[in-house]
């Protein structure tokens, strides 16, 4: 069977290949594969750079160039012939390095150096920095722009609606009213705060050999500092360097920034699961989109699917990012091959995130506020004005002022104005304190939410 987007095994590249295609370039086969020639190249240039080294003679401008094409230039044929060479060999790495001979086979300057290509590494050095690589890349160009919209339009929404009274709810029953604003600011701050916290996870690489102790670079060159060239070699790739390690760099860094996705993509499950119930109970409005279809029997639904699916492949992204950041510090004395095939998951992980942030962003795009339900719900619940009340009584030496509104609103349903109005004309109270208290409303009981929202 020809695989396409009908035959793909997985959604991510059958059914939403189109929405996660901008990852291919990071965490495909050929993706892993353009990225180790990358890092084969760059440890050749570095060495040619180095004078002590003085078996690989500073490359000319030809031969440089002609290094940095094949990086610049790599294709999905070049791919393939490497592919090609590891049916050989049976080892992805080194045929990486026979691809990287016969591309420079024609120029005389690096052919005479060309046993210098993957000097003193083993295969975990090589790919340590290329998934390394691939996720700073991913991370920066993909994900963190798409959650950023996200976060724009969430702000967008705080201001645009930061005025607008809401009824709370704790435990599921009438609290303190908010704003429809203030409560999307909450999660704005929250997902501003992951967003950072995302972007800073230090990504780490070492190529520091077999065992992680230079034993190969040492037997080679004894009288040269290999930690220190190691450190300019990894920091060059825009990595921070692991000065410790066993054969393979501990992936502890991965597990960070595996966890810091995973926390963001909770803060939006809790996004995703409450804006539904406020859809849910008329709070906002959906946009309706000319030709799409609700239910297959009931004509009339709109439903929250944008949140819906969302929510969903944010569990699916979150089940793998956590088996991903649990597993892959693990590692059996100086290493095993478990953490091998785990690694060539890592785009699942981004892609079903980047998939629930595109789906979370367009159902923010559709999303109509309904004044005319928020009112109705904040004029059947004046009992919420019982806290300022009692509050307000605290400050004049009212006796037991809790205990006295637990008794006039716990539990009694069809609590009116003017039945809280009678009871604050008897309290012994300033007359413009009773005043004040009267002339609040439940749409107006909003303490600083509004001014919050805003400055959000």
């Amino acid at each position: 069977m020809e695989l396409n987007a009908l035959t793909a095994l997985s959604p991510l590249d059958g059914r939403y290949g189109s929405k996660t295609a901008p990852l291919r370039d990071f965490f495909s086969e050929y993706a892993l594969i353009k990225y180790r020639v990358i890092v084969e190249i760059e440890w050749l240039k570095a060495m040619a750079a180095e004078p002590a080294i003085v078996e690989v003679p500073a490359f000319s401008d030809q031969a440089i160039a002609l290094l940095d094409g094949i990086a610049d230039t790599f294709s999905v044929a070049d791919a393939e012939r490497v592919k090609a060479i590891e049916a050989t060999t049976n080892h992805d790495v080194k045929a990486v390095e026979y691809f990287l001979k016969e591309k420079t086979q024609a120029s005389a300057e690096i052919a005479a150096v060309s046993e210098f290509i993957h000097f003193a590494c083993t295969s975990e050095d090589i790919n340590n920095l290329s998934h390394a690589l691939m996720l700073k890349g991913a991370r920066d160009g993909v994900l963190q722009p798409a959650l950023e919209k996200v976060i724009a339009r969430l702000t967008e929404l705080a201001h645009e609606l930061a005025d607008l009274p809401m009824l709370s709810r704790t435990h599921g029953q009438p609290a303190s009213p908010t704003t429809v604003g203030k409560e999307l600011a909450n999660v704005v701050y929250r997902l501003r705060r992951a967003w950072d916290v995302i972007g800073a996870t230090e990504l780490l690489g070492k190529i520091n050999g077999a065992v992680g102790n230079y034993n190969a670079h040492l037997s080679a060159y004894p009288e040269l500092d290999w930690e220190n060239f190691a450190r300019e070699f990894v920091m060059c790739l825009g990595l921070t360097f692991n000065p410790y390690t066993i054969q393979i760099e501990p992936h502890d860094a991965m597990a960070e920034l595996y966890d810091a996705i995973a926390r963001t993509n909770t803060i939006l499950i809790d996004l995703n699961r409450d804006i539904w119930g406020y859809i849910s109970v008329g709070y906002f409005k959906q946009k309706v989109k000319a030709g799409e279809v609700g239910s297959s029997t009931m004509p009339h639904k709109v439903n929250p699917i944008d949140f819906e699916n969302s929510e969903g492949n944010l569990g699916l992204a979150n089940a793998v990012l956590r088996h991903l950041a649990e597993k892959l510090p693990v590692s059996r004395w100086q290493r095993d091959l478990t953490d091998s095939t785990v690694l060539r998951n890592m785009g699942v992980g981004f892609g079903y995130s980047l998939l629930a942030y595109e789906s979370c962003l367009r159902g923010l795009g559709k999303l109509e506020a309904n004044p005319v339900a928020l009112s109705a719900d904040l004029n059947a619940n004046w009992e919420v004005l019982a806290e300022p009340i009692q509050t307000v009584m605290r400050r004049y030496g009212v006796a037991n002022p809790y205990e006295q509104l637990k008794e006039l609103t716990r539990g009694k349903a069809g609590m009116t104005r003017e039945t809280l109005h009678a009871f604050i004309d008897g309290l012994t109270i300033p007359e413009a304190e009773k005043a004040r208290l009267k002339s609040m409303t439940p749409a107006s009981y909003i303490g600083m939410a509004a001014e919050l929202a805003r400055q959000i």
